[in-house]
């Protein structure tokens, strides 16, 4: 059966990080001053899209003037099923909003037939995950997760390098995540750094939102991808800043095929760092940049000092929504991160949100710093800084151990959870 063309591309959420979807979306119809077309293949063969309509109770009118432009005459509308309802041809919806959003808008998109492409997390829940899996199996809906880190060339190099033995017999996987975050990225939204919002769940924590990529990567140097994939997990949440979710926090998980991976991540670090997934062999480590796509092997030499192997592998992050269309056009064509993909991720999302509330680090071992503001009447933010968080992380993410095992002064046993 021959597929219409274009393929509508109907965008739910506008702003914030929905912004960044819309430039990329105006791209490809060709309506935008950048670059028309994707780089890498199929090319000139690439399936012509268009923007079909928006969806979001925030109108385009607040969108900058450039991009408001862009968009004039294009179909808007607070609710997803009517402008779905109206489309004809094939369609695909990208649903960026809120995270306890997700999951029902999903559902609307794949009850209208559309496929969908969703961003991270895509659930809030494993229950409202699996209620989307059921879905998708039900109407053989394509439903392509945002977790771009995950269909990365590197991911594949990674496996089989650790396969051919490049650094040894595998000791586990660690991920370090040290970012700094001020308050007014709390004060954003209603939902932010939220765990339940309205009676629903949210998750909005370091490891489940602004690290999910951290956490979905070192899932997958450790060859973990399903739900039935992780078949152990220990969770430990903090926070420095006063809100419901953590903001410093690590988990120990351990994965079917005997894997033990450690995911430690702050938002209350002095400075950012560029977060990195290791996998450690007896005979050396491979780091994963997975933000710059890069991959570095040291090898252990005869002597105990370590050395860089001379190739450092630097790849292209793959275009997720681009595959999509493809695929929507082509369903030979398989998807880069299918949701199924993304079970070992929620899985762990489910553990965190079914842990304590996180533990307050102690005010003695956090310092508060202002941000100035950037003119007349913006009185500036705080960023409250935990004292030695980023050796912590690292010594968590190296050891393979959780914060209250490392020593870590304001780290406590009794915040440990286990599932």
């Amino acid at each position: 059966m021959s597929v219409p063309s274009p393929v509508g591309v109907v965008l739910a959420g506008i702003h914030g990080f929905g912004r960044h979807h819309l430039e990329e979306i105006l791209r490809m119809a060709g309506t935008s001053p950048r670059e028309s077309s994707p780089p890498g293949p199929p090319g000139p063969s690439r399936p012509p899209v268009r923007l079909a309509g928006l969806c979001d109770p925030v109108p385009p009118a607040f969108l900058p003037g450039p991009l408001r432009t862009r968009v004039a005459g294009i179909p808007v509308s607070d609710r997803l099923e009517p402008l779905l309802s109206g489309l004809t041809g094939p369609v695909v919806t990208v649903v960026a909003t809120p995270i306890h959003t997700h999951v029902d808008l999903a559902l609307t998109a794949v009850g209208q037939g559309s496929a969908v492409f969703l961003e991270k997390p895509p659930a809030p829940s494993l229950s409202g995950f699996r209620r989307l899996e059921d879905a998708v199996a039900r109407r053989g809906a394509a439903v392509q997760a945002g977790f771009q880190d995950l269909a990365s060339q590197a991911a594949d190099v990674l496996g089989s390098l650790v396969e051919a033995g490049a650094v040894g017999r595998l000791r586990g996987v660690g991920v370090a995540g040290v970012w700094c975050r001020d308050s007014a990225y709390y004060g954003r939204s209603d939902w932010a750094g939220r765990r339940r919002l309205d009676g629903r769940d949210v998750v909005d924590g370091v490891l489940t939102n602004p690290f999910a990529h951290a956490v979905a990567g070192g899932l997958r140097a450790a060859g973990a991808r399903r739900v039935e994939d992780v078949v152990g997990i220990e969770v430990e949440l903090y926070r420095a800043n006063p809100i419901e979710a953590d903001d410093t926090s690590c988990v120990r998980i351990r994965t079917a095929g005997g894997t033990t991976l450690v995911v430690a991540a702050t938002l209350a670090a002095a400075r950012p760092e560029e977060p990195v997934v290791t996998v450690h062999g007896d005979r050396g480590r491979i780091e994963w940049r997975y933000k710059r796509g890069e991959l570095r092997v040291y090898r252990t030499l005869s002597d105990g000092e370590t050395s860089r192997h001379p190739a450092t592998h630097v790849f292209e992050p793959p275009r997720l929504l681009a595959n999509l269309v493809d695929h929507v056009v082509t369903p030979s064509i398989p998807l880069l991160v299918p949701l199924a993909d993304t079970g070992a991720f929620t899985a762990v999302l489910e553990a965190v949100r079914r842990a304590p509330d996180p533990v307050p680090i102690p005010p003695g071992q956090v310092t508060e710093h202002l941000v100035p503001g950037n003119g007349p009447g913006d009185t500036g933010t705080v960023r409250r800084v935990v004292t030695g968080v980023a050796e912590a992380v690292h010594r968590a993410a190296g050891e393979l151990g959780l914060f209250s095992e490392i020593g870590v002064p304001w780290a406590r046993r009794g915040a440990r959870s286990a599932s």
